[in-house]
């Protein structure tokens, strides 16, 4: 998997909000579930498991899309560009929308999740699919060969 050089910046689309990553991602992902069919308007969601010392957002966000205990999905409140998602309960790492940087070149799917609801003719070039989600279990090993990749 290529790396980016670091550190990354970004803004969502009218530029009210910047982010700068400057740790590297853990892992990176596509979902195809269709909440995040119909977040993005496309076949999937693109992420980046960035850790969360490594994240930082200048601007204020706003909460949007399902807002459940679990998610946090968070945008710009003046263009609404889905920015990030922290998932709560799992602090170590926010999950950030990778076509928020000014470069993208580094981003590649490594893993691509909820298989059963994508769209047919929908792909990726992920390395391992699940049709739900990864079990807490397939975590380790799936990061082990993220960071090996």
């Amino acid at each position: 998997m290529p790396t980016p050089t670091l550190p990354l910046t970004g803004t969502c689309r009218c530029g009210a909000v910047q982010i700068t990553m400057t740790q590297a991602p853990i892992m990176t992902a596509a979902c195809h579930c269709t909440g995040c069919q119909r977040m993005t308007g496309s076949a999937y969601a693109l992420t980046a498991m960035v850790p969360t010392p490594g994240f930082e957002v200048t601007g204020e966000t706003v909460r949007g899309g399902l807002k459940g205990d679990t998610l946090d999905h968070r945008f710009c409140p003046a263009c609404l560009t889905w920015i990030f998602t922290r998932i709560n309960g799992m602090d170590d790492f926010v999950n950030v929308r990778p076509t928020m940087f000014d470069d993208t070149t580094w981003f590649s799917p490594f893993i691509e999740t909820m298989v059963t609801e994508k769209l047919p003719w929908a792909t990726t070039p992920a390395h391992h699919r699940f049709d739900g989600f990864p079990s807490p279990d397939d975590y380790p090993a799936l990061l082990a060969a993220y960071a090996a990749a």
